[in-house]
């Protein structure tokens, strides 16, 4: 039995991010306390922060992202990439 056969599907996505102006480590602390983030970076250029989360199925991304991310305080944008693979 092959390895990929035993992994679970799970959905992937990364959150590019802009925010109001010197809210970057704010931000980044209140992405770190959700589970669901796996990974977050405070960048330089066009977004602010970059936000790597999983979940165990779509209907929990759609979730995630309407319900947890969005919502936090001082966020101008988002723009979101699933990963397919």
């Amino acid at each position: 039995m092959c390895f990929l056969e035993n992994m679970i599907e799970m959905d992937k996505a990364y959150m590019l991010i802009s925010c109001e102006i010197g809210e970057e480590q704010s931000l980044y602390s209140q992405l770190k306390e959700i589970p669901e983030v796996k990974d977050c970076m405070i960048t330089y250029g066009s977004y602010d922060v970059v936000a790597e989360f999983v979940t165990d199925t779509p209907s929990q991304m759609n979730q995630v992202i309407i319900s947890k991310i969005r919502k936090l305080q001082k966020i101008r944008s988002t723009i979101t990439l699933r990963v397919i693979n």
